[in-house]
Order: C-alpha cells, then sequence, then structure tokens
C-alpha cells in the first residue's frame, strides 16, 4: 500500500506573519491571501492582559472551572489513549512477535533506538508552540494531521502477512516505527499543551489521572490484549482492531471547538526565529523564579523507581515465573497503577502539590523497597500479587502528582515546551540509572539494589521536605 506523502495531509503553503518590530508589519505582497491558512503563534499586543486561563466569557464552560466537564475529560482520555495504543504496540507485542518469527536479537533492540524521537522531541518543541492552524485551531491543527499519519502507519502494518513483514519487509516495519514515534512525540507536545491550557490548577489532578490512564489502558489493550486474542484473530485482523480504536479515540479531538473554546490570546511569544528560537525558548523557562531547584525534584523524582523497576521481572524469572504468569501479573499491575492515578488525581485537589509530592513520593520509594521481600520468596504468589498491585499503585499516584506540578511550571503560550523540557528531562536521567540497574543487581545482589532504590527515592524528595522548591499557589489544600 502507498502511503499518502505527508505534505499531501498538510495544508500546501505555511505562510508566516512577519513579527512587529517597531511597529512595522509584514508587506501584503509576501503572504498569499488563498493559501494563508496557518499563522505565526504570536499574535499582536492585546491592549488588556487578561490571562490565558481567563474563561472567554462563557460562564457555562466548564473546562476553566475548578472542576473539568465530563467533555473535558472524555477528550483527554482519548488523546493519551490513542498515544498509549501504538506505544504498546512497539514496546510489548512486536518483541514478542518478532522473536517467535526468528528475528536477531539485535534487531530487536534497535526498537529501543526507534524511540528516540521522545528523547529529542525538546528539540522542535517551541515551534508545536509557535506555529498554530487558522482552520483548525493551534492544538488541533497539529494533533488530526499527526493523528492520521499514525493510523496510516498502523492500518499499513494490518495490510501485511507478518510472515512477510518481519522477514523480507523488515525494513518496512522499522521505517513505519520510526514514522510511528515521530507523528507520535510531536502529538505529545501538542496534546500537553492543550491539556494544560484546559485544566485549572485544581483540575489538573484529576486531569493527569486521565492522563496516566488513558496511556495505560491503550498500553493494555495493544500490548497484553495484542498478545492475548492474537492467536484467535491473527495478525492482520488484530493490527485493524488497533487501527478502529485509533479512529474511535480521534473522534473527541475532531469534534472539539477549540477555536470557540480556546480563542487565541496574546501572549508572551518569543520574537526569535530559527535555530534562535530554541535557545530563546529555554533560556525564558530557566530564568522563571525557583526553576532550576524544580528541575532539580524533576530529574530525581522517580529515580529511586528508574533504579529498581528493570530488575523485578528478572528477579522473578530467576525463581521460576513462566512468561504467562508474568503476563498476568503485568496485566493486573497496570490495572492497579490506573486506579493509583485516579486516587492520586482526587487526593492532589485536597493535599496540594507539596503533600502530594512529598506523601505520594515516600509510597513510591516505600513500594520500591518493599521488593526486597520478594526475594527468594518467588513461591509465595500472594506477596508478590500483594506487593506489586501496592508498588504500581504508588507509582500511579506519583506521577499524577509530578505531571500536575510540571504543568503549573509551564508559561501561559508556551504550555507545549515547558512541559516537554521537564519531561524530557525527567526521562533522560531515569533512563540512564535504569541502564546501571542490571549491573548494580548482578555485582550488589537483589536485596541491596531495591534497598538503595527505596533510599535514593527517599533521597529525592529533601529538597521538598525543607522547602527549597517554589511550588506556587497549589500549595494551599482544596
Amino acid at each position: 500500500m502507498a502511503l499518502t506523502p505527508a505534505r499531501s495531509i498538510v495544508p500546501r503553503a505555511f505562510v508566516f506573519l512577519r513579527q512587529a518590530n517597531g511597529g512595522t508589519q509584514s508587506r501584503s505582497a509576501e503572504r498569499p491571501v488563498a493559501v494563508d491558512r496557518w499563522i505565526s503563534a504570536k499574535p499582536e499586543p492585546a491592549l488588556d492582559a487578561r490571562p490565558l486561563m481567563q474563561p472567554p466569557g462563557d460562564a457555562a464552560d466548564r473546562s476553566f472551572t475548578d472542576r473539568p466537564s465530563t467533555a473535558t475529560l472524555v477528550l483527554l482520555a482519548s488523546l493519551y489513549c490513542a498515544q498509549g495504543l501504538p506505544s504498546g504496540l512497539i514496546a510489548h507485542s512486536l518483541p514478542v512477535l518478532l522473536r517467535q518469527h526468528g528475528v536477531d536479537l539485535a534487531v530487536i533492540g534497535v526498537l529501543k533506538l526507534l524511540a528516540l524521537p521522545w528523547m529529542l522531541k525538546v528539540l522542535w518543541a517551541p515551534w508545536v508552540d509557535r506555529i498554530a492552524s487558522e482552520r483548525l485551531g493551534h492544538h488541533r491543527g497539529w494533533i488530526l494531521p499527526l493523528q492520521t499519519t499514525i493510523i496510516l502507519c498502523v492500518a499499513s502494518l494490518a495490510l501485511i502477512s507478518p510472515a512477510t513483514l518481519f522477514t523480507l519487509h523488515l525494513p518496512l516495519l522499522l521505517g513505519l516505527i520510526l514514522l510511528i514515534n515521530l507523528a507520535a512525540a510531536t502529538q505529545d507536545i501538542a496534546t500537553d499543551g492543550l491539556t494544560v491550557r484546559l485544566l485549572s490548577e485544581r483540575g489538573r489532578g484529576l486531569g493527569n489521572s486521565l492522563q496516566v490512564g488513558g496511556y495505560k489502558v491503550g498500553m493494555i489493550i495493544s500490548g497484553s490484549g495484542l498478545l492475548i486474542v492474537i492467536d484467535h484473530l491473527g495478525w492482520n485482523l488484530g493490527l485493524a482492531l488497533i487501527t478502529l480504536l485509533l479512529l474511535l479515540c480521534t473522534v473527541p479531538i475532531w469534534r472539539f471547538p477549540e477555536r470557540q473554546r480556546i480563542p487565541h490570546q496574546a501572549m508572551a511569544a518569543e520574537s526569535a526565529r530559527g535555530p534562535r528560537l530554541l535557545l530563546t525558548h529555554y533560556r525564558g523557562l530557566l530564568a522563571q523564579p525557583g526553576m532550576l531547584a524544580w528541575l532539580a525534584v524533576v530529574l530525581t523524582f522517580k529515580l529511586g523507581d528508574a533504579l529498581g523497576s528493570p530488575m523485578v521481572k528478572p528477579m522473578l524469572v530467576d525463581q521460576g515465573w513462566t512468561n504467562v504468569a508474568l503476563g498476568e501479573l503485568t496485566l493486573i499491575s497496570s490495572i492497579a497503577g490506573i486506579g493509583g492515578a485516579a486516587l492520586g488525581g482526587l487526593l492532589y485537589a485536597r493535599l496540594g502539590a507539596r503533600r502530594s509530592l512529598l506523601t505520594f513520593g515516600s509510597l513510591q520509594a516505600a513500594g520500591i523497597a518493599s521488593m526486597a521481600l520478594l526475594v527468594n520468596a518467588g513461591g509465595a504468589t500472594g506477596l508478590v500479587y500483594l506487593v506489586a498491585l501496592g508498588e504500581q499503585v504508588a507509582d500511579g499516584m506519583s506521577t499524577v502528582a509530578l505531571f500536575a506540578v510540571m504543568m503549573q511550571k509551564c508559561r501561559p503560550g508556551h504550555e507545549g515546551g515547558d512541559f516537554t523540557l521537564q519531561a524530557s528531562a525527567q526521562v533522560l536521567l531515569a533512563g540512564l540509572v535504569g541502564a546501571a540497574s542490571g549491573v548494580l543487581a548482578k555485582s550488589l545482589g537483589y536485596v541491596p539494589l531495591f534497598a538503595m532504590a527505596g533510599a535514593l527515592g527517599l533521597a529525592a524528595l529533601t529538597p521538598l521536605m525543607f522547602g527549597l522548591v517554589r511550588l506556587g499557589s497549589d500549595d494551599a489544600r482544596g
């Protein structure tokens, strides 16, 4: 199947307004009127300095109140579920299927390398914040074409037999996976920006429950779910169902009236162009009061979990757990993680940012440290499930609190880029620590590793304990 070229999805011309400089404006001859569908996200200076989160005049619009509307929650859940669907396929299903078809382990390892756009998206996030679609709206103008690209890629995989795809057409598979990751990572920037703008301070706990929970649901469906049903349905029908689910997840954002709900407002966008925009954008973020201290928290908050979690399944394998047993444990613990995310969102609105981070972070550290109880106790299935489910609940709660404060730190007009920088910082150091977990487990043993992970998780809370990080007004309880 020949894929539609990307340029046919995007408008035929991108025309940018010249930035105002000393009262001068762009010449009309430089911008064709008929094809001017995209504009710079920097508007003309407003006479009134209304905050970005101010309701657009309709008091009934609940997206800007303390509690998000049902429509907003459905929208966010669908967007993040749509992100989880290809992620679960790539991270969980494909490695198993590739190995079953005799693909070399080195090639399977390349799948991790193909996820590089998720780490590099910080390099183009400022342009996602800056460039807006006049017809579709700022965020929909990015999300809809990128979501369409992902759907076309998955649909293409569904049309090819696995025997051919995993052998003769393996380069095509790898290329489509790279394109999916690139589209999904860029879509995530726009989705995060939309989420920040839709949710009020107190509503971000509940909103992030949908963010974490929706993503986990998508991963469960295309990961564990696909592996369970693929023997009965086959590869092609299984992928066709994933494509259908992606289409259904696209309906809420397609019907979302962004231009009416979130009209374009004045923002402090940078005047720089080209490569200078990247430096100017993030320099402005780092210049915010207390931002460097907060980034230190972002870098370290999940380090304990990153150190201990990769060794949980290898530890159980060493104790004789089968693939089926591990699959069932993963499925049930993932559902527990979704419950933890929902609980974390509810408690965040009551506890506030600092209390939530301290409480949930402590539970997270205790959960990963408790994995030491399972060493040489793999036969005690009930104990394994109890500890694993408790750790996943704590992980879901702590993730919601962390993401909610990350949203709080985003500047109006820079939501996508600011959130992306924080998320990339969190993933980068956690990835390096996770890569060292196997070496430490081999040299020290499982018990010292999990104890060290718990201690590292508690140490990351030190700046919060002593009030070294500014968290703003959200410290107040709901």
